[in-house]
């Protein structure tokens, strides 16, 4: 199995064995999905380090190329909260710092999005920019792209499920800055990159993983007819 399918078929198991277990609670959503994509990265992948939300970050994982970076459970608040289904798994390879492979498990919907089989772009709708947004905690930057840019908020749980609206084409930007990590961001930006979204830092500078410090407060993903708008209004005072 290469490494796209890999990606798929794991993040698929945890998001079904979350499904089956779900009603035992998002802390125990977290642990169980986390040690399952373990044991199976260790038997399918033994080589590779890993970087995982759940675990004890091991820095051995800075001298290999290859590290998978994982959220087993993106979204435990939704999680808890049957029947959103605005919560994901996140499982994604990134080589040499790129985000190379990516696969978002929206398993309340059934839907695996992944780099194995990428998305054709959609065609963006006129009207008002979409901005895709979080339903309790919006970041800073979403009060400037509104003023800037008079954006449609579209409230939504979890990073992969907003970053998924985009590649889906139910939204058109998703801009977050502040309190992400690695896990947050690299399985998303693997997706949408390889639908042909436009992915950055929120300065347009590229987004790096596998980093000594795996805090990466913030991301781009939006409609490439849109980048030019949404990077010039995020470069406002």
């Amino acid at each position: 199995m290469d490494d796209h399918n890999l990606a798929a078929w794991l993040a698929e198991q945890a998001g079904d064995h979350l499904l089956a277990i779900r009603s035992q609670g998002g802390k125990e959503g977290d642990r169980q999905s986390n040690e399952l994509l373990l044991r199976l990265l260790a038997d399918a992948r033994p080589d590779d380090a890993v970087l995982s939300e759940e675990s004890a970050d091991d820095r051995v994982r800075l001298s290999h190329d290859r590290v998978w970076i994982i959220d087993p459970l993106d979204g435990t608040r939704e999680y808890g909260e049957p029947p959103r289904v605005d919560w994901a798994v996140h499982v994604a390879l990134a080589v040499h710092g790129e985000p190379a492979v990516g696969a978002v498990a929206l398993p309340a919907e059934k839907l695996v999005l992944h780099t194995g089989m990428p998305l054709a772009l959609t065609t963006r709708t006129d009207g008002p920019i979409r901005l895709v947004v979080s339903r309790t905690r919006p970041p800073a930057c979403v009060d400037q792209l509104v003023a800037q840019l008079h954006a449609e908020l579209v409230p939504m749980g979890s990073a992969g499920a907003k970053a998924m609206a985009v590649v889906r084409g139910d939204a058109d930007v998703y801009a977050h800055s502040g309190g992400q990590y690695e896990w947050d961001s690299c399985a998303p930006v693997a997706v949408a990159a390889a639908a042909g979204l436009h992915v950055s830092r929120l300065d347009g500078s590229p987004l790096r993983y596998n980093q000594p410090n795996p805090y990466l407060p913030d991301v781009l993903i939006c409609h490439p007819n849109v980048a030019g708008e949404v990077l010039s209004a995020l470069g406002q005072s």
